[in-house]
């Protein structure tokens, strides 16, 4: 009887675990996402469309203003867990370009050591794991409750009730 009880004891600490799952998902993607629609808005808007130019993407300063609401109301969106089904779409679509016009033709390592200067690692381009590694939290994200403190469990509570 004794390994009934702590298995019993077991499965509820999980499934308490569970719930919170998603929690370190949000905070990590969300935060990621914001942080970098950040820096794109403090080093200018026209700076990184100029890098959209140069990548020959279509209409880079339209891109640019997307690709940075993107981010940041995406971003938001994830970490506060709210609409996350709706906000994962346009999400992927800019790490899937990201992905292939930048990070891929580095290969799959995000980090490539050229050397060491001053006792300090000295970095190449990343490659695109980061982006999958996003990609992936993100389906985890859609596919998950969106858990405690999310506001897609509130809002779908009160549809459901």
């Amino acid at each position: 009887m004794p390994t009934q009880s702590i298995t019993a004891t077991e499965t509820r600490i999980s499934s308490a675990m569970q719930r919170y799952a998603a929690l370190p998902l949000r905070a990590i993607v969300g935060g990621g996402f914001i942080q970098h629609g950040w820096a794109k808005i403090v080093k200018g808007p026209d700076g990184f469309a100029a890098i959209l130019q140069a990548l020959h993407v279509p209409f880079p300063h339209l891109s640019a203003y997307l690709t940075i609401s993107i981010e940041l109301l995406g971003g938001a969106a994830l970490l506060f867990g709210a609409f996350i089904a709706w906000a994962s779409v346009p999400a992927v679509v800019v790490l899937l370009t990201a992905m292939f016009s930048v990070h891929f033709p580095y290969g799959f390592s995000s980090i490539k050591i050229k050397a060491i200067v001053d006792g300090r690692a000295q970095f190449g381009p990343p490659g695109y794991e980061c982006d999958l590694l996003y990609i992936a939290c993100i389906l985890a994200l859609a596919f998950l409750n969106p858990g405690p403190w999310a506001i897609d469990s509130y809002r779908l509570r009160k549809r459901n009730a």
